[in-house]
């Protein structure tokens, strides 16, 4: 039986998974990250976690999602958000010479995406997008099956895309970016609340918190909008920690892409919430895992 090991890397911690080719997941662990975390110790630990998870040697090759963008070969992790003095860390050529196992890499939005695509919301679609709604706001592209990441493997920083040409600066450079409108940061700034109570107000009937989360599908929606038109998926999928008030925002998100997308671009479209969780990173590393031997 063929089985692969997903990886993904976070900041706090790190999770492994080994992982059949139908998706069973056969063993799954969580270590803490190391701190600092610069790379030569988290690859240690991750070494060590991967003996623990497959402690026969079974897996035939290995998958990392890593926060934040690896080259389009999947070899390198270029920066890591969170991680200590990560630049164009080569990891995936240091866990094939500790382990002799193919490994390959890719952004953790990326990762979620495949995960999502694969045994989650968009398992019955070949065309669809992942927008995760977190701290920053992140993406993925799956077109005909496939993880899109472009040029470079820069492609699906959808949060990135313009919203207001006059809103707040964002650290991309962009004024007005759409996660300048839709992040936990954001959120913060616009109502001095954070995401989680002003659900628990929203279902307690709060007119502010209704209108609050009104408000934001109608933004979530104009930015959905232009990535609904360049790829006109067969599903939208919303994860990341403010998906937990999906229902909330919903309606006026569904209600503003029917205004202004043409019904050739949206034909069956379907916007559902993220299935998978904290766990989505590691089984799409996994599926990652699978494009290295087929």
């Amino acid at each position: 039986m063929t089985n692969v090991i997903g990886i993904d890397l976070g900041g706090t911690a790190i999770k492994l998974g080994k992982f059949t080719a139908d998706g069973n997941c056969l063993n799954s662990i969580t270590v803490d990250t190391p701190q600092p975390a610069t790379p030569e110790a988290v690859l240690l630990k991750i070494v060590e976690a991967i003996a623990q998870v497959d402690p026969n040697n079974e897996s035939i090759a290995i998958g990392v999602g890593t926060p934040g963008p690896a080259d389009a070969k999947g070899r390198i992790a270029k920066v890591a958000i969170n991680l200590t003095g990560w630049h164009d860390v080569p990891l995936a050529d240091w866990l094939e010479a500790k382990t002799g196992k193919p490994t390959i890499l890719a952004n953790d939005a990326n990762c979620a995406g495949l995960g999502e695509a694969w045994l989650g919301a968009g398992r019955n679609f070949q065309d669809v997008i992942l927008l995760t709604l977190g701290t920053g706001v992140g993406g993925a592209i799956i077109l005909d099956g496939k993880l899109f990441v472009g040029h470079q493997g820069a492609a699906g920083e959808l949060g990135l895309i313009s919203l207001n040409p006059d809103g707040p600066i964002c650290n991309s450079g962009n004024n007005g970016s759409l996660e300048q409108y839709t992040s936990i940061g954001a959120i913060r700034r616009r109502t001095g609340k954070e995401p989680a109570e002003l659900g628990k107000l929203a279902e307690n009937g709060d007119i502010q918190a209704l209108t609050f989360w009104q408000e934001y599908g109608m933004d979530l929606g104009v930015g959905l909008t232009s990535l609904i038109y360049v790829l006109t998926p067969q599903a939208v999928i919303i994860g990341g920690g403010v998906s937990a008030s999906f229902k909330y925002f919903l309606p006026s998100m569904q209600a503003e892409i029917e205004k202004r997308v043409l019904p050739t671009s949206r034909l069956g479209l379907q916007i559902l919430p993220a299935e998978l969780g904290n766990s989505a990173g590691m089984v799409g590393a996994a599926k990652l895992a699978f494009t290295v031997i087929s």
